[in-house]
Formats: C-alpha cells, sequence, structure tokens
C-alpha cells in the first residue's frame, strides 16, 4: 500500500493508495476510530457498483453504516440537493459524533465535503474517489462546495478530510470517458509542476491507457504528491495552490456554456490548449511547446477545440464570474515552459476571443 501525508498540522490526513483497498475501508476505519457510525453518499449510479462493496466492508467490522443517494450527474451539485442529504442525516439522527464518506466522483466529493462542513456546523468525512479525476485531484484538498445558475463552484467553502482512500481497481468499472477525464488532469499536473512526469505520460500512454496496475498506481501517487505539497503550501488558494487552475478559467466557462454537457475533463482539456494559444500570443510560450502539450493530449484522445457552436459572449460572460475573478477581471495560469507557469490576469479581451477560436 502506498501511504502519502498532507500535511496541515492538527488537520493533517493521509491518502491510502491500493488496488482491492474497497473491500478494506471497514477495518482501516476501524484503526483510525474516526466516528462510531458512518453514512455514505453516492450518487446512484455509483451506489449500485460499489455501495454495496463499502457497505459490506464497514458491517464485517462491527461499524453502524448508512446509505444515501442522489441522482448522478453535475445537475445534482446544488443546493436543493444539499438541502435533501441534510434533510436525510436529521432524520437518520446523525450528529457530531457521526461521519460522512463521498464515496464517487468530483460532483459526490464536493456535495459531501460541502454537506459535511455545514451539516451541525461540521462533522468529519472521508473520502472514497472512484473516478481518476477524483482520485488525482479532487478528493484531496478540501475544496467543496456546489453550482449556482451564475457559475460554478460559486457556494462553497475548505473543509479537509480525514483521511483519503483510493483504489486503483474500480477504474476498470468505469466507462471510458471517465478515464479520459481523469487524465486532463493528471497532464496537467506534468504541464504546471513536473516536466519529468510530463516525459512519464508520454513514455508510458498505452499502459496508461490500458490501466496497467503498477503504472496507473504510480500516476495516481505521483499526482496526489504534488497535490498534497501543494495545498500544504497555500490550503486556500491564495497564492501558489491557484497553479491548480491551469485550464480550469477558460475550461469552467465552457462546461456552463454547454450546460455541462460536456465533462469536466473534456473541458479542462480544451482550456489547456486555448491557455496555452494565450501564452504563445503573449510570448511567454514557444509554439512547439504548446504543439507538445496538444500532440499528448489528442494521444491520450482527449478534444483540443471548443466547439464552434457554444456562445461566445456567454462564455466570456461566464469567465466574469469565476470564482477566482478579482473585480470582474479573471486571472490565467499561463505555461512557460513545460513544468513551469505564471499567475496573471493581464489577458486582453482580444486576446481571449482569439483563445476561444
Amino acid at each position: 500500500m502506498k501511504q502519502l501525508q498532507v500535511g496541515l498540522d492538527d488537520r493533517a490526513y493521509s491518502i491510502l493508495i491500493k488496488e482491492g483497498l474497497l473491500l478494506e475501508v471497514g477495518q482501516e476505519l476501524k484503526l483510525r476510530q474516526i466516528a462510531k457510525r458512518y453514512i455514505i453518499i453516492a450518487d446512484d449510479n455509483v451506489a449500485e457498483l460499489f455501495g454495496g462493496h463499502v457497505v459490506e466492508s464497514l458491517r464485517k467490522a462491527d461499524i453502524p453504516v448508512d446509505l444515501l443517494t442522489f441522482p448522478h450527474g453535475e445537475a445534482s451539485k446544488n443546493l436543493a440537493t444539499v438541502e435533501k442529504l441534510s434533510r436525510d442525516l436529521a432524520r437518520l439522527g446523525v450528529d457530531r459524533q457521526d461521519a460522512l464518506i463521498a464515496l464517487g466522483g468530483g460532483v459526490t466529493g464536493d456535495i459531501t465535503g460541502f454537506l459535511a462542513a455545514i451539516y451541525m456546523r461540521g462533522i468529519p468525512f472521508i473520502q472514497i474517489p472512484t473516478t481518476l479525476l477524483a482520485q488525482v485531484d479532487s478528493s484531496v484538498g478540501g475544496k467543496t462546495g456546489v453550482d449556482i445558475p451564475e457559475g460554478k463552484n460559486l457556494v462553497g467553502c475548505f473543509y479537509q478530510p480525514q483521511c483519503v482512500f483510493i483504489d486503483s481497481a474500480v477504474l476498470s468499472e468505469l466507462p471510458r470517458e471517465e478515464l479520459l477525464n481523469g487524465l486532463a488532469e493528471v497532464v496537467k499536473y506534468g504541464v504546471i509542476y513536473d516536466a519529468d512526469f510530463f516525459n512519464f505520460l508520454v513514455a508510458n500512454k498505452k499502459s496508461i491507457l490500458d490501466l496497467e496496475p503498477a503504472v496507473i498506481e504510480a500516476v495516481i501517487a505521483h499526482c496526489c504528491n504534488i497535490k498534497a505539497r501543494v495545498v500544504e503550501a497555500d490550503e486556500r488558494e491564495a497564492d501558489l495552490r491557484r497553479i491548480l487552475n491551469y485550464g480550469h478559467t477558460l475550461g469552467h466557462a465552457v462546461e456552463a456554456a454547454s450546460n455541462f454537457t460536456i465533462a469536466h475533463g473534456m473541458a479542462i482539456s480544451m482550456g489547456m490548449v486555448a491557455v496555452n494559444t494565450l501564452a504563445v500570443k503573449k510570448s511567454l510560450l514557444t509554439e512547439d511547446k504548446a504543439q507538445r502539450v496538444k500532440d499528448v493530449l489528442l494521444g491520450f484522445g482527449l478534444p483540443v477545440d471548443i466547439p464552434p457552436e457554444l456562445d461566445r459572449r456567454q462564455m466570456k460572460e461566464f469567465l466574469k464570474s469565476d470564482k477566482k475573478s478579482v473585480g470582474g477581471k479573471p486571472f490565467f495560469i499561463l505555461p512557460i515552459q513545460i513544468g513551469k507557469v505564471v499567475i496573471t490576469d493581464d489577458v486582453d479581451d482580444a486576446l481571449i476571443e482569439e483563445a476561444f477560436g
């Protein structure tokens, strides 16, 4: 088993990575004694796939457990879902000695973390991410929240989990699109932080796409380690942590303009290529390096062009309401080479329009 630590003083926690870990969650939680009872939160799809395994694991460890579900998809990531789940918790008599388990992808993690942060002014929660995207990114770092019509993740807070359990074996049970969604975030880490890791991804493309256990586990662990180091240095995104938003400012606008019919990772892939265009136009990045990133994304089967039918004016409006904007001016993470980026709000509207294509 690989074990990493997110060092946040009294809020530090472990990330455990192991094939087959889903069946060992009960004994791991018994060792940690985080709560007397656990409530699993999962969408209806994930509950059917993996909910029974986790429930059985906890019951074998003599830990009381309940399972609550909500409809799958980004459309459920809203305050109405949080209210319904809060009322379900109240009806179950959940108190501060109990804890929540987020079983699923990024939507479930965001909803469950936010719910844990506000229910009874805060109860513990555990992350069990079941998508590659959540395993390498959203399950680590304590970002929680929901969408409102005016923008993505505009209502939320920073609230760290007690621990993160990652079972790489679950990835083989998911649709191919879920793997691709996560690979966009994986490539992100190479571009923003680690050129050697970027080269590793190029060299091991087939093994990664084939989900070879040792390779995919190494990829997950490396991404989590980068995320942990960044979060330790800047938990609340005041400075360094903003580099994790590479491709996300434009990507979130693409998601929102598509009414979330374009999946997060696909939109982020488009967003990365678009901001690389900005970086080239500002003479920060060479065209050959921008093309290299584009080629890697294409090699993994990810989209790189923003669909022409999306309303560009609408996308620009979403940029103004992006939670990382200041005074309506969005910040961009622009690469200057593979493995290094700069953070800037010095981007003309004309350049943004060019980047949108």
